[in-house]
């Protein structure tokens, strides 16, 4: 009983340690974390006081605590029960799978991630890539929506930036709440995008486990007032033209609203267009042998374009890509909505996405380079008079509509010169002795960006 045992140094060392971690874990780290938390929420607080939609209690609620409460939701263990059921498969099988569907959806929101860092990279790459501005925006119809309401952001789907220029626009509001496709869930993006808020979906899984899962989870944060904005269309546009509206995300929405509730869901219109869409021509040639959408790009092209860009940088002979704007509609209440429309909610849902898209056609703005690009794809070959002329009777068509055009400087044709140069410098266009004609080699392009406007009329 008295004799004495020997151990190894390293032994004694290993067991040190972990008796100190033990130690750590349950009197320091629970202190630290609370201080943190309460230096966070303070943060926060100070925050909400600045933005016009705050940022709501769900959305700063810790990850594993909104993924047990997405995963042992009553309706996801009813269709645990019914799936199980019908594959014969043990139901805590599919309760695991569902728990891992969960994981993978649901956030790491970052007040810091997103206003620290993520808004001002959105801001300084926005304004260097583009001249960013502001069309329509109707400020007291805004202010009009109840401070309660969940705002959903409903957007056409030009490029990728679309994410960077909104985010940036939106960051004196509130934050927002993307769905992001597969492309993003790479190592270090997916951590990033999550602690922006952004939850990821498989657009293509038609597993109706998966979709009950990520529609209770789009539910939830819809009843918790999170600011959302989706992209109707689904994806990009690959031939510049407004797309239908696909249902998924917008059908979650209104099958989990309740009408009798406290809170609305506000739908705002917004139509963003581009003098450059970044992946014009990538978009263009996403076609396989047989006609079929297939967008592919690998790294290498990507690491040209921003080479070269560097390289203009360095040399002085870099321009910004023309203009990109926004413009906001008057906001659409869904209890508003539901109260006035007939007929079943199916017909319901898809009458709404027809409402919204139409919505964000008739604020799509337009810009120098769509309106010279629908004259030319018309005229063919015209002079810098002939082409000056169509513009302005096209634009004074678009003011009567009530279609708003930006128009740089206030001088029509300076816009029109704007438009040519571009196109020229792309080899979209070509000049001879004072006439323009279209490249047929680029014909595409040229109809690419004279689709974005095409439904103005």
């Amino acid at each position: 009983m008295g004799g004495v045992i020997e151990i190894p140094v390293w032994f004694a060392v290993l067991a040190g340690l972990f008796a100190l971690v033990a130690v750590l874990d349950k009197l320091l780290f629970p202190s630290a974390r609370w201080y943190l938390r309460k230096r966070l929420n303070r943060a926060v607080e100070r925050l909400n006081t600045k933005l016009q939609l705050e940022i709501q209690p769900f959305k700063m609620t810790r990850r594993k605590v909104l993924i047990d409460r997405l995963a042992y939701d009553p309706l996801i263990m009813q269709a645990v029960a019914a799936h199980a059921a019908e594959t014969g498969e043990p139901a805590e099988v599919v309760a695991h799978r569902a728990e891992r569907y969960a994981r993978e959806i649901v956030p790491h929101f970052s007040a810091f991630a997103y206003f620290g860092f993520a808004a001002r990279v959105a801001r300084w790459l926005s304004q260097l890539l583009y001249r960013v501005r502001i069309g329509l925006l109707d400020e007291k119809a805004m202010a009009e929506v109840p401070p309660n309401s969940t705002v959903v952001f409903v957007m056409n789907h030009r490029s990728n930036m679309d994410y960077v220029l909104v985010t940036y626009l939106a960051a004196e509001r509130s934050a927002l709440s993307y769905a992001v496709g597969e492309w993003a869930r790479v190592w270090p993006l997916q951590g990033f995008i999550r602690s922006m808020g952004a939850y990821f979906i498989r657009r293509k899984s038609r597993n109706p486990l998966y979709r009950c899962v990520l529609a209770r989870y789009v539910q939830m944060a819809t009843e918790g007032g999170v600011a959302q904005a989706i992209f109707p269309e689904g994806g990009l546009s690959r031939t510049g033209h407004l797309g239908e509206a696909k249902l998924g995300l917008l059908s979650y929405i209104v099958k989990g609203f309740n009408a009798d509730g406290p809170r609305d869901v506000v739908f705002v219109p917004v139509g963003l267009n581009y003098d450059r869409v970044l992946e014009d021509r990538v978009l263009l040639a996403a076609k396989d042998a047989n006609g079929k959408n297939k967008f592919s790009s690998g790294p290498l092209p990507v690491f040209r374009f921003i080479g070269h860009q560097l390289k203009l940088r360095i040399t002085g002979k870099y321009h910004r890509f023309g203009y990109a704007c926004v413009s906001f509609g008057k906001p659409v209440s869904l209890k508003g909505f539901l109260g006035r429309s007939e007929g079943e909610l199916e017909e319901k849902i898809a009458t709404l996405g027809d409402s919204l898209m139409d919505d964000v056609g008739k604020v799509v703005p337009v810009l120098p380079v769509s309106l010279i690009s629908s004259i030319m794809l018309e005229a063919g070959s015209l002079s810098a008079i002939g082409i000056k002329g169509a513009a302005h009777a096209r634009l004074k068509a678009y003011a009567k509509q009530g279609v708003y055009s930006h128009i740089p400087h206030k001088d029509e044709d300076y816009a029109v010169d704007v438009g040519l140069r571009m196109l020229t410098l792309r080899h979209i266009l070509v000049e001879e002795e004072g006439v323009f004609s279209v490249n047929e080699e680029n014909r595409n392009v040229l109809e690419y960006y004279a689709n974005a406007i095409a439904h103005l009329g």
